[in-house]
């Protein structure tokens, strides 16, 4: 059986051009970045021109382009360096949960709600800065729901009151355009394994003239702004991933996201189905689904058998059976929710294969509903 992949939001699969220059660089000889030698020097020119090639894509300067294994890691750094410029940081009720978890281990927090559709409001953001907040969190978009959220609104409040903003763009960078310059964030995360970038690369992106505290020490990498060996193969192939986005790739990318769930959402518009989020501000790639009548891992496992792989839960967790933190702030049904995304490498065929099984395991999961439990007959 064909299988369709549509949870590109979760992990996307590796771009060509990111898997030929990673195994390009196996090659290198494996030198230290960090030494003076040949083989360090030839790992060095790899890593420099991976990190260019990320600074093209988001619009930022190379020295403004932090290494990190992941936007966990980039996160994690940002609640570590901000905790020791202030006790206090503010986060917005739908923030992947790395945000909050890495707030909270460094003092107060404000948690921001959100309206319906999930987006915040930049006043209530503001009115929620203290004296002693070091750090306003808010993401580019959402990972559950897709709305995109006020961001530069949010910089500029933050602003007005002396505090940093740092934007979680893990659902944002490989998807649209992303300009750090523009932006006017503090720090922005990102991470490559979700657009075709190998798994373990990220970076976290420093505006220029910024320090922060480092997370990692011990040693000097990445200018004594995160110790330990870079991942060289693995961040050229991230640079190469960053490169095959530019030159009218990425908008491209970005309206054939846009036009395959615009097609996910005409074609569920008959199923008894709601569709959670923002309808016209949202990131092209994912759509959210809820049921009121059925559970969404019956769904998940129907479609499944029928070889369509999508997401139900919680985004952070595929075993986790508790609500959705980012549904519960919408005020919306928190248990019962599918995530459809797309990416790089889908087509009509990935589409056309979740429209044709969902209706059938819709059907079925309702019929048994309808049924109930089988009673032995005496």
């Amino acid at each position: 059986m064909a299988r369709h992949y549509l949870d590109h939001a979760s992990t996307s699969p590796l771009r060509p051009a990111a898997r030929d220059a990673l195994v390009a660089a196996l090659d290198l000889g494996g030198g230290d970045p960090g030494r003076i030698h040949e083989e360090g020097m030839t790992a060095r020119v790899a890593l420099e021109q991976a990190r260019e090639q990320v600074a093209a894509l988001v619009g930022a300067r190379p020295r403004e382009v932090v290494f990190t294994s992941g936007a966990t890691e980039a996160i994690a750094s940002v609640a570590w360096g901000a905790a020791r410029r202030g006790g206090h940081q503010v986060v917005t009720a739908v923030e992947h949960s790395a945000v909050p978890a890495a707030a909270a281990r460094h003092g107060d927090v404000t948690v921001v709600g959100v309206d319906g559709h999930g987006r915040v409001d930049p006043d209530a953001v503001a009115a929620a800065i203290r004296d002693d907040t070091a750090v306003v969190h808010v993401q580019w978009g959402n990972h559950e729901v897709g709305t995109t959220q006020p961001v530069g609104a949010v910089v500029e409040a933050a602003h007005a009151r002396g505090v940093l903003v740092h934007v979680d763009a893990a659902q944002a960078v490989g998807r649209v355009p992303v300009d750090l310059r523009s932006l006017g964030a503090d720090l922005v995360s990102l991470s490559g394994h979700k657009w075709g970038a190998p798994s373990g690369t990220g970076a976290l992106l420093v505006r220029r003239g910024l320090r922060l505290e480092p997370l990692l020490v011990g040693s000097d990498q990445e200018r004594a702004r995160r110790a330990g060996m870079e991942a060289v193969p693995a961040l050229v192939g991230l640079g190469a991933a960053a490169a095959s986005l530019l030159d009218g790739t990425l908008a491209a990318e970005e309206a054939e996201a846009r036009r395959l769930t615009d097609r996910v959402l005409a074609g569920v518009a008959d199923l008894d189905v709601r569709v959670h989020g923002d309808p016209v501000d949202r990131l092209p790639h994912l759509v959210c689904l809820g049921f009121d009548d059925v559970e969404p891992q019956a769904v998940l496992l129907g479609l499944d058998r029928a070889g369509v792989a999508v997401h139900s839960g919680s985004a952070c967790s595929s075993e986790s059976l508790e609500p959705s933190p980012t549904l519960a702030a919408m005020g919306v049904d928190a248990l019962r929710s599918l995530r459809v995304s797309v990416g790089w490498s889908t087509t009509d065929a990935d589409v056309d294969a979740l429209l044709a099984a969902l209706p059938e395991v819709l059907r079925g999961l309702r019929a048994l509903r309808r049924r109930g439990p089988a009673h032995p007959s005496g």
